[in-house]
């Protein structure tokens, strides 16, 4: 019985000590306590109200969800800054009458990661993804949401995956 219960303490110590080398969210062990997300200015030709404050809350939102990390307004261990560079909506396929059937929504951001105590993480670069959607279709109210919804997921986390996960 002693045996047993020495046994499930080394185990419950191993899976303890076992969490700090590995997360659930991928990202790996960092020197950083705080991080710093700048507002991303929309410099996109086509400027559409509330983009930029919308994608630069989701980039905070999705660090703090995955980090253990603070936010912070300034001096922050790690540094996100940038800008909206494209915003477009572009015809994918037309019908026999010169219609478009398909239409893509794209959204560029041009990102500068700075990392205070581990300068050879520094980066900058651009990322982008699009939304598809029917011709027919106006992307406006509801539409928008869920299309700018989709796309920020996945810049999001390609920048965290890019500065955090290293993937």
């Amino acid at each position: 019985m002693k045996f047993i219960k020495i046994l499930i303490l080394c185990c419950v110590v191993l899976s303890i000590n076992g969490c700090s080398v590995y997360n659930f969210t991928g990202a790996k062990p960092i020197d950083a306590k705080t991080f710093q997300v700048n507002y991303f200015q929309n410099n996109a030709e086509l400027i559409e109200p509330g983009l930029d404050r919308n994608f630069t809350l989701k980039l905070q939102e999705i660090i703090q969800n995955q980090t253990n990390l603070n936010l912070t307004g300034s001096n922050g261990d790690l540094l996100y800054e940038g800008e909206i560079t494209e915003y477009r909506i572009t015809p994918m396929t037309a019908t026999a009458d010169q219609k478009a059937a398909q239409n893509r929504l794209t959204v560029a951001v041009n990102v500068r990661f700075s990392n205070k105590n581990k300068e050879t993480d520094n980066f900058e670069k651009r990322f982008s993804f699009y939304y598809d959607y029917d011709g027919s279709t106006q992307l406006i109210g509801s539409k928008l949401t869920e299309a700018l919804d989709v796309i920020f997921e996945r810049i999001t986390q390609d920048i965290f995956n890019e500065s955090l996960a290293k993937w």
